[in-house]
């Protein structure tokens, strides 16, 4: 029963991967279609980021109240709803409408089978599920250009993707009684739901909360703009770097599959440090004045660096804070996390237009240092 509800949720992360890089995919041919400027994509995203961070900040007081199993099946069933809005959209504000439930359900199951598995499994489930997630975001883009390329629009693209997740909904809700006997209600243990300010005062939250948000704004950061300063800063013809840039995810997916067998010999801890380690050897190799083979391979080495600090630090929260806290911590992490995802790429973007693109890597050593600063101190706070 634990291996088959396992089996589900591998499905489940594949799921969140799924509808996350069709915007962008779509938005050159949708941009057109809705006759708004080119920008506006960056409106969709930032509604959906929000929805991700209010919904995870009330992740803990929901599945308290519901159990992991419920909250998860319905927060599926909020992002198909969503697609199939995106997919029969005929105006720009209608982008906008369905971007709140697509924000409030991704953030939902996200917070809430982050915590599930970091409580009932170990930490190299953690890698692989956020492997799985990989394939889904990447399998997107795909789905989508099947679609355009194959004489449909770009709705039948949000569709098919919006049937994979009905289906998805379906099988969840089959699953429920599997999640019954894994001790889902954190209630028994924690009665009382904490509030934002009484999570903020738990000693250690602050750093991981800087953390995350450090990370995520490194990663999204670091996979945004390649493409740019490559080829604005190192020369690099324009399909090579788009090339190259994509390769940082995949070097994040391959590297959260691996880390998933190295975690078997090493704690959360040192995954951790080993994977900053890693991001600091990247972000020097695009710093050091090589040629562009050396910086083009620093990128996939930022990524493989990147890929076990997220799943770990998100597997240790339970034995940092509690199994009784996990869930109300996990989700202010989360909220960090889409904060940092949301803010930091545009703020570089002011930079790089007001400055220049060349501080590309400083912008990401500076964000790495401030992760490794942090959980240190979380490790010392917790005394890990």
């Amino acid at each position: 029963m634990i291996q088959l509800l396992l089996a589900v949720i591998y499905l489940s992360f594949i799921s969140l991967g799924l509808p996350d890089a069709l915007l962008g995919s779509a938005w050159p041919t949708m941009y057109q279609e809705f006759n708004v400027p080119i920008s506006y994509a960056g409106i969709v995203s930032f509604i959906i980021a929000a929805g991700t961070i209010v919904s995870s900040l009330q992740s803990d007081r929901i599945t308290r109240k519901f159990g992991a199993g419920k909250v998860t099946a319905c927060s599926v069933a909020m992002t198909a709803i969503a697609l199939f809005g995106f997919s029969f959209s005929s105006e720009y504000w209608m982008l906008l409408l369905w971007a709140i439930p697509y924000g409030l359900g991704a953030g939902s199951v996200d917070a809430c089978l982050n915590n599930y598995v970091a409580l009932h499994y170990e930490s190299r489930h953690m890698s692989w599920l956020h492997c799985m997630w990989g394939v889904g975001a990447a399998v997107g883009p795909y789905i989508m250009g099947y679609a355009l390329s194959g004489g449909q629009v770009w709705n039948m693209g949000y569709r098919y993707v919006g049937i994979i997740q009905v289906a998805l909904t379906v099988i969840l809700f089959i699953s429920l009684p599997l999640w019954k006997g894994s001790s889902e209600a954190m209630g028994e243990v924690q009665p009382k739901s904490l509030s934002l300010k009484e999570i903020v005062a738990i000693p250690g939250a602050k750093s991981v909360m800087v953390a995350f948000f450090c990370y995520c704004a490194m990663e999204s950061t670091a996979g945004l703009w390649a493409s740019s300063y490559l080829v604005l800063e190192k020369g690099i013809a324009e399909e090579v770097a788009a090339k190259f840039a994509s390769l940082f995810y995949v070097g994040i997916t391959i590297g959260r599959a691996i880390s998933g067998f190295i975690t078997m010999k090493m704690s959360d801890k040192n995954m951790i440090r080993m994977g900053c380690g890693i991001i600091l050897l990247g972000g020097a190799m695009l710093l050091l004045p090589f040629n562009e083979t050396v910086a083009l391979i620093g990128l996939i080495v930022v990524g493989v660096g990147c890929a076990p600090v997220y799943p770990c630090i998100i597997h240790s929260t339970p034995a940092h804070f509690g199994a009784d806290k996990s869930q109300c911590l996990i989700g202010v992490q989360m909220a960090s996390a889409y904060t940092g995802s949301c803010l930091m790429p545009p703020f570089f973007g002011f930079l790089a237009n007001h400055i220049t693109v060349a501080l590309y890597p400083f912008f990401l050593l500076i964000l790495a240092v401030g992760l490794i600063v942090m959980h240190e101190n979380l490790c010392r706070v917790c005394k890990d």
